[in-house]
């Protein structure tokens, strides 16, 4: 683990730990290369959301053309995504350990960007689901090489800080997808939503071709036979619970956060839309889509692009303290996230909600930076990619894959009892307590990272 070492004159960086037996050897880049790489990763992870999480904002409009129940959107929204994002996760990460990770990056972004654009040309709800399966397998190949690749090209007491930046995308393209999303399509359609969204992708894949470099020598045929095969990784990764404790509980997050986001919109639209009506017309908007589109795109993006980079430098700070700080910074996020976000669905009307839900969001984006901070560290420089690969594979597969399709049973369950609109709004507080068994695990994944630094 990184730490810092006190010193007279207060806290200051200490040499970084030793990486993991059979860790590659190469020279750092440039401070200036390093922040191109993290920076143009950034923007590329912003794109892989905004192509990711645009359909929300898009969901009801596309659930009255299309004539879909709340299901069929959570299976277009999350599992349909998830399919093949989630199985060829692996495969891309083993790739990326052999070749460059800059152009592998660069391929992917334009195949998913392609596959957005097609979204906007399907009529039926298995055209659209295909093509939302052809934007995960594009995405697939994004994550592992691009966190990978930055654990190679910064400072190990660094770590953190800049994989907290580079997950601000999250947040930011969450926040231009809804902006883009809810402003297009009220006025031109949810498919120009779509094409607008997918078209810079293909631009921005070029450019990254052309400029992204690799801090890992490309090495001989010979050396890439050489690498550790995939069942070496997974028996490294066997030996260390922690990883598999910070991959519970950032599973458990995920499906909050997919589950939820994948219905906001349809909350606000079923709940308040006279409100959001009067409050858009009031300030220039065309109509509720557009309002609710860059509010809560605001919300998301501020809030928890804050919560991100804070998260990031609070978890470079804490694990000087001990080996366990990464998995504290994320447990005590979520301990505080789960009861605000729950509570915040009741508490008064639209307007005061979309501001309420900044507290929650702040606190509950906090985990990304320590947690893969801590994943790139349990692992050799060559292996990190496909490391990461296994860890989004169990991220995915319990929260994207299944978060929005549960979310969206749980809302036709109350929707049973209480109407379509208070079905919506208690799915979205029932799955907000889930937050406490993400809170377990990264607590526990702490305690575990703790005792194996005192038995070493």
């Amino acid at each position: 683990m990184d730490r810092l070492d006190a010193v007279p004159g207060g806290l200051q960086p200490a040499a970084p730990a030793a990486e993991p037996q059979g860790a590659a050897s190469f020279p750092l880049p440039s401070a200036a290369a390093a922040r191109y790489s993290v920076w143009l990763l950034t923007f590329i992870y912003m794109l892989n959301f905004v192509d990711r999480q645009i359909v929300n904002i898009l969901a009801e409009p596309i659930k009255r053309d299309l004539g879909l129940a709340d299901w069929q959107l959570g299976a277009m929204t999350g599992l349909g995504f998830a399919m093949l994002y989630t199985t060829l996760g692996i495969p891309m990460a083993r790739l990326a350990e052999r070749y460059h990770r800059g152009r592998i990056i660069s391929g992917c972004l334009v195949v998913w960007s392609g596959f957005t654009i097609l979204c906007g040309l399907t009529t039926t709800f298995a055209q659209i689901l295909f093509a939302r399966i052809g934007v995960g397998v594009g995405e697939a190949g994004c994550t592992p090489s691009a966190q990978s690749l930055i654990a190679d090209s910064v400072p190990a007491n660094r770590r953190a800080s800049a994989l907290g930046t580079f997950s601000m995308g999250v947040p930011i393209g969450s926040l231009a997808g809804l902006m883009i999303g809810g402003l297009i399509a009220q006025s031109y359609g949810w498919r120009a939503a779509f094409m607008v969204a997918g078209a810079p992708g293909i631009l921005l894949g070029v450019i990254a071709f052309a400029t992204l470099r690799d801090p890992r020598p490309a090495g001989t045929p010979k050396d890439r036979a050489n690498l550790l095969p995939l069942s070496a990784v997974l028996k490294q990764l066997r030996g260390q619970p922690a990883f598999w404790w910070l991959a519970a509980g950032s599973a458990i997050t995920s499906f909050v956060g997919y589950g939820q986001q994948a219905f906001y919109v349809s909350f606000f639209l079923r709940n308040y839309t006279p409100e959001l009506t009067a409050a858009a017309q009031a300030v220039g908007f065309a109509g509720p889509l557009a309002f609710i589109g860059v509010t809560l795109g605001i919300v998301l993006g501020v809030s928890g692009g804050l919560g991100t980079l804070i998260g990031g430098r609070l978890g470079d700070r804490y694990v000087a303290r001990g080996p366990g700080g990464y998995g504290m910074v994320a447990a005590i996020s979520m301990l505080i996230s789960g009861p605000l976000l729950a509570a915040v669905f009741f508490l008064g009307s639209g307007l005061t909600i979309l501001v309420l839900l900044t507290v929650p969001l702040f606190f509950k984006n906090m985990w990304f930076g320590p947690v893969f901070a801590a994943i790139q560290g349990m692992i050799a420089q060559r292996s990190r990619a496909t490391a990461t690969a296994i860890f989004l594979f169990v991220l995915n597969a319990g929260g994207l894959g299944l978060g929005a399709l549960l979310t969206g049973l749980i809302s036709d369950l109350f929707a049973t009892s209480y109407g379509e609109a208070e079905g919506v709004r208690y799915a979205l507080a029932a799955t907000s307590l889930v937050s406490f068994l993400s809170a377990a695990c990264f607590w526990r994944a702490a305690v575990v990272m703790r005792r194996e630094a005192a038995g070493a």
